[in-house]
C-alpha cells in the first residue's frame, strides 16, 4: 500500500514537471507557432473537453433561466394573492363601515390578534376595558354574529366564537314563526363548522334557506342579529320538538375586523341594522309579483275588449237577419241560417251576448199565407128541407 502511494506520488510529480516544461516551451515559441500548436491541440486532444465545457455552459444557462422563470412566477403569484387579499379586506372594511354607520354609536371596533396554535374556537381582540369592553358582550361583523366576549383586561380581550362548545344563543326565524336555541353542531369533518337549532316546536316547520336571527331573549344578544340560514331538518329521537341544521352567517376563515356591541347599544336593540340578502330576495319577489299582476290585468282587459267586439258583431248580424225576415224578404231557411250564425258567434265569443232593449231574442214566426175565397156556384140552390 505504501509502495503504491509512493509510485502514484512520483507519477504526479513527473506529470507536473512535464506540464511545466511544456508551458515554458510554449512561452518560448514564437506567437504564430504557439497559436497554431494551440489550435492543433484544441481540435485533437482537447476537442472532447471543449465540447463538454460547451454543454455544461448550456445546461448552466438553462438552469439559471428556469430558476429565473420560477422566481418570477412565484413573485407574480404572491402579488396576485396580495392583491386579492387587499381587495377582500377592502370589501370587508366597506361592509363594516356601512354597519357602523347604521349603528351610529354604542360599539367598539377591534382588530384580531394572532391566535395560539390549536386554539381555533376563540379570538383575541386588540381592545379591552379601557375602551369600555366587558365580558358577555356580543361580537359581530357586517355578515352577522361572531360570538361573545369571555374575558377582558385593560388592552386586550378574548371572545369565543359560535364554534365553541359553550356557545348558545336564543334564536328565531325571521318571520318569528319558530323559536329555538342555536348551538354548535359538533359533527365530524366539515359538519363540525355548522350550527343546529334545537327545541323548535313540532308544529313549526322551517324551509331550507330560512334566515335565523337572534330573538333577544336573554341579556347577551339583542334581537335581530343574523345567525345563519337553515339547511335542513335533522332526525333526532325527540318527537315533541324539531332540530334543524344551520349554516352560519360568518365563517371562521372570513373573520376579520369586528365590532363589539356595548351594553348601552344592546339595551336599545339593533332592529333594522342588518340588511340581509333574504330581504332583498323578498323585495325582488314582490316586484316580480307586482309585474305579473300588471301583465295579468292587461291581458284580462284585452280579452274583455275582444269579447265585447265579438258580442257587438253578433248583435249586428242578428239585427240584420231579423230585419230581413220581418220585411218578408227572408225565408225559414234564412231564419235558421241567421240562428246558426248567432249561435256560432256566441260560441266564439266565449261569453253570453248582451241583451239590448231594442232587440227581440225570440225567433219571429213567418207570416201566414192568405186563403182565397170559395168560388161561386152556378147550379141550382140546394132544396130546402
Amino acid at each position: 500500500m505504501a509502495r503504491r502511494v509512493r509510485s502514484d506520488g512520483r507519477l504526479d510529480t513527473g506529470l507536473a514537471l512535464v506540464c511545466v516544461l511544456l508551458a515554458v516551451f510554449a512561452l518560448i515559441l514564437p506567437r504564430r507557432t504557439r497559436e497554431g500548436f494551440a489550435a492543433t491541440l484544441r481540435t485533437t486532444v482537447l476537442s472532447p473537453f471543449v465540447a463538454l465545457e460547451g454543454r455544461a455552459a448550456s445546461v448552466r444557462a438553462a438552469v439559471v433561466a428556469r430558476t429565473d422563470v420560477l422566481i418570477t412566477r412565484g413573485q407574480v403569484a404572491t402579488q396576485a394573492l396580495q392583491v386579492k387579499a387587499v381587495a377582500d379586506e377592502n370589501v370587508t372594511l366597506r361592509k363594516l363601515l356601512g354597519l357602523s354607520a347604521r349603528l351610529q354609536e354604542g360599539f367598539v371596533p377591534a382588530e384580531l390578534l394572532p391566535r395560539g396554535a390549536g386554539d381555533e374556537f376563540t379570538i383575541a381582540l386588540a381592545t379591552g376595558s379601557d375602551a369600555g369592553v366587558q365580558p358577555f358582550l356580543p361580537v359581530v361583523t357586517a355578515d352577522g354574529l361572531v360570538g361573545m366576549v369571555q374575558s377582558v383586561d385593560r388592552a386586550t380581550s378574548f371572545a369565543i366564537t359560535w364554534a365553541h362548545p359553550d356557545f348558545r344563543v336564543s334564536a328565531m326565524s325571521e318571520d318569528e314563526g319558530a323559536f329555538g336555541i342555536v348551538q354548535p353542531h359538533l359533527g365530524a369533518g366539515a359538519e363540525r363548522w355548522l350550527l343546529e337549532m334545537r327545541g323548535v316546536p313540532f308544529r313549526a316547520t322551517l324551509a331550507p334557506g330560512t334566515l335565523i336571527v337572534s330573538s333577544g331573549l336573554g341579556a347577551t344578544y339583542p334581537r335581530g342579529i343574523p345567525v345563519g340560514t337553515v339547511l335542513g331538518e335533522l332526525s333526532t329521537p325527540e318527537k315533541w320538538a324539531r332540530t334543524y341544521l344551520v349554516k352560519p352567517s360568518v365563517l371562521p376563515a372570513a373573520i376579520g375586523p369586528v365590532l363589539v356591541l356595548l351594553s348601552s347599544r344592546t339595551q336599545r336593540g339593533v332592529n333594522g341594522v342588518w340588511t340581509t340578502v333574504h330581504a332583498a330576495d323578498s323585495a325582488a319577489r314582490a316586484v316580480a309579483a307586482a309585474g305579473d299582476s300588471l301583465a295579468r290585468a292587461v291581458a284580462l282587459d284585452e280579452l274583455a275588449a275582444r269579447r265585447a267586439a265579438l258580442d257587438a258583431a253578433a248583435d249586428t248580424l242578428a239585427d240584420s237577419t231579423l230585419a230581413l225576415v220581418a220585411g218578408g224578404r227572408g225565408t225559414a231557411a234564412d231564419s235558421v241560417r241567421a240562428d246558426s250564425v248567432r249561435v256560432r258567434a256566441r260560441a266564439d265569443s266565449g261569453a253570453r251576448p248582451r241583451v239590448r232593449g231594442d232587440t227581440t231574442r225570440t225567433r219571429p214566426t213567418p207570416p201566414r199565407e192568405k186563403v182565397p175565397p170559395p168560388a161561386p156556384r152556378t147550379g141550382p140552390p140546394p132544396a130546402a128541407r
